[in-house]
C-alpha cells in the first residue's frame, strides 16, 4: 500500500508545485500593490495635511460649517454673515498658498500673474454670486473695497514691516514697473470718472442709457488694454519692466525654504476644492449681508467695502512676508498688481458679465467712491515714484486706509426712491415701471415693500409730473 501511495503523492506533486508557484506570484503582484498603496496615501494625507491643517488661520475652517448649521437652525442673518465671513477668510489664504505652489512649477512671471488672477478670485466669485441677485451697489464696493485694502491696508503694512526689519538700509524697487502700473491704475480711473461725471453733471444724451452705453463700452476698451498689457509682459523683451530680477530668482530657487511642498496636480486640485467651498459661503455671505447690516447698525457700504475685502484679501497678505525678506518686486507684484488686475480687468468684466446677464451694471461708482478712488490711486503713484520704500511711507499708507474707513462708516448711499423719481421726471422711458426699478435695487422683499410705499409718497407729492407718466405708473398699487 505504501508503494502504491507513494507514486501518487508523486504524481500529484508536481500540479500542486505549479499551483503553489502561481499562487506566489498572485501574492507578489498584490505585495507590490501593497507597497505602492502605502505611499499613494501617505503621499495623499501630507497634501492634506499641508493644506487643511499646517496653516495657523486653519483653526478658522470649522466656522464655515458653522454659519450654514446656523443659517438652517436659527436663521439670524447677522451671526450667519459674521460666521461665513471668518470662513472665508482661512479658504482665501489657502487659494492664495496653492496659487503659490502652482507657481513654482511656472515660472516667476507667469507665477506672479496666477498670484494676482487666483488671489483675487473671492472677490470674482462673491461678485457674480452678487451680480446674480441684482445687488449691483455690493458688487461696485466690493470690488472698491478689494483696490483701497491691496493698495493702502496690504503695501502699507508691507512697507512698514519691511521698513521696521531692514531699519539699516534703504529697500528699493522695480521703477520701471511700478510706473507702469501707475498709468494703468490712473487710465482706469479714468474710465471710471466719466460715466459718473456724465452722471451728476446731468451733460449726457440719453438719460442712465448714455452712461450705461459708455460704461460698457470703456469696459471693453479696458480689457483690450490689460490684454495687450498681459503681452506686454509675457513676451516683451524689455527686462526693465520685469518684476523679479534673474539674481533674485536664482537665489530665490537657491533657497530651501522656498522649495514647493505639493505636487503640480495637487495644487490643481485644492484650487478647484477650494474655489467651489468659497463659491458656497460667498452665497450666505451676499444673501445675509443687508441683515447683517441691519442687526449690526453698519452701513452696507461699510460691510462691502471694509469688512468684505478684509476676508477676501487673506492671500495676499504674502506681501508683507516679501517685504520682510527685501522683495519688494514681488510685494508690488501683490499689492500693485492685485489691484491693477481688479480695476483693468475684474470691474469691466462684470460690467460685461451683467450686460450678458441682463444686468445694468455700470462704471458709476457714485460720486464720493469715484473720489476715493482717485485720491488712493494719486498717493499710492506719488509714493512710488521714488522707487524707495520706508517705515513711514506704510504708516502714511495705514493712515489714509483708516481714514476712508471712517468715511465710509459715516457713509450711506443715495436712498434708491430719489434715483427712482429723478429717472421719471428726466422722462427716461414712458412705458417704465418704477416697480422694476425697486425690484432692481433692493432684492430684499422687506425693503422692497417699504422702498414701494416711500416710491409711492414721493410721487405723489411729485407737482412736474406729465400726464402721460402718471397714466402709466400705478401709484395706489402695493405688492
Amino acid at each position: 500500500m505504501m508503494d502504491v501511495e507513494l507514486p501518487e503523492d508523486e504524481g500529484t506533486s508536481t500540479p500542486l508545485s505549479a499551483r503553489n508557484m502561481q499562487a506566489f506570484e498572485h501574492v507578489g503582484s498584490f505585495a507590490a500593490v501593497a507597497q505602492y498603496n502605502p505611499r499613494r496615501t501617505n503621499r495623499i494625507l501630507m497634501s492634506t495635511y499641508t493644506v487643511l491643517v499646517k496653516a495657523k488661520t486653519n483653526v478658522l475652517l470649522p466656522f464655515g460649517p458653522i454659519a450654514i448649521m446656523l443659517h438652517y437652525l436659527t436663521g439670524k442673518q447677522g451671526w450667519v454673515f459674521f460666521f461665513s465671513l471668518i470662513g472665508i477668510t482661512p479658504l482665501a489664504e489657502r487659494l492664495g498658498y496653492a496659487t503659490e505652489q502652482l507657481a513654482f512649477y511656472t515660472g516667476p512671471l507667469v507665477g506672479g500673474l496666477l498670484n494676482a488672477t487666483f488671489g483675487n478670485a473671492t472677490e470674482m466669485i462673491i461678485s457674480i454670486y452678487a451680480l446674480h441677485n441684482r445687488m449691483i451697489r455690493v458688487v461696485q464696493l466690493s470690488l472698491l473695497g478689494s483696490i483701497l485694502s491691496n493698495m493702502l491696508l496690504v503695501l502699507g503694512c508691507s512697507f512698514f514691516a519691511g521698513g521696521i526689519v531692514h531699519c539699516n538700509k534703504v529697500q528699493t524697487f522695480n521703477k520701471a514697473s511700478a510706473a507702469m502700473n501707475s498709468g494703468l491704475l490712473l487710465m482706469a480711473v479714468m474710465g471710471l470718472m466719466f460715466p459718473a461725471v456724465l452722471h451728476f453733471t446731468h451733460s449726457e444724451l440719453h438719460y442712465i442709457r448714455s452712461e450705461l452705453a459708455l460704461s460698457r463700452f470703456s469696459s471693453c476698451i479696458m480689457l483690450v488694454a490689460y490684454a495687450c498689457y498681459l503681452f506686454f509682459q509675457l513676451k516683451g523683451q524689455n527686462n526693465a519692466y520685469k518684476p523679479i530680477d534673474e539674481e533674485e530668482v536664482q537665489n530665490k530657487d537657491s533657497d530651501e525654504e522656498d522649495a514647493p511642498e505639493i505636487t503640480q496636480l495637487e495644487a490643481i486640485f485644492w484650487l478647484a476644492i477650494l474655489g467651489v467651498w468659497i463659491s458656497i459661503l460667498s452665497g450666505y455671505v451676499v444673501d445675509t449681508i443687508e441683515g447683517a447690516s441691519e442687526s449690526m447698525n453698519m452701513p452696507v457700504a461699510f460691510i462691502s467695502v471694509i469688512l468684505l475685502p478684509i476676508a477676501g484679501n487673506a492671500a495676499d497678505t504674502s506681501a508683507i512676508m516679501f517685504a520682510m525678506k527685501d522683495k519688494l518686486d514681488i510685494t508690488l507684484g501683490v499689492a500693485v498688481g492685485s489691484s491693477t488686475q481688479i480695476l483693468m480687468f475684474m470691474i469691466p468684466f462684470s460690467v460685461v458679465v451683467g450686460w450678458m446677464m441682463g444686468k445694468p451694471m455700470d462704471l458709476n461708482f457714485q460720486l464720493f467712491e469715484t473720489a476715493t478712488l482717485f485720491m488712493t490711486v494719486l498717493v499710492v503713484a506719488s509714493l512710488l515714484q521714488e522707487g524707495t520704500s520706508n517705515y513711514f511711507k506704510g504708516l502714511m499708507l495705514i493712515l489714509c486706509y483708516l481714514i476712508i474707513a471712517a468715511s465710509f462708516f459715516v457713509h450711506i448711499d443715495p436712498a434708491p426712491s430719489k434715483w427712482i423719481i429723478t429717472c421719471i421726471q428726466a422722462n427716461l422711458n414712458r412705458d417704465m415701471n418704477w416697480k422694476s426699478h425697486v425690484m432692481w435695487y433692493c432684492p430684499s422683499a422687506l425693503t422692497q415693500q417699504s422702498m414701494m410705499s416711500q416710491v409711492s409718497l414721493d410721487l405723489q407729492v411729485l407737482p412736474n409730473l406729465t400726464s402721460c407718466l402718471l397714466q402709466n405708473i400705478s401709484i395706489s398699487q402695493h405688492p
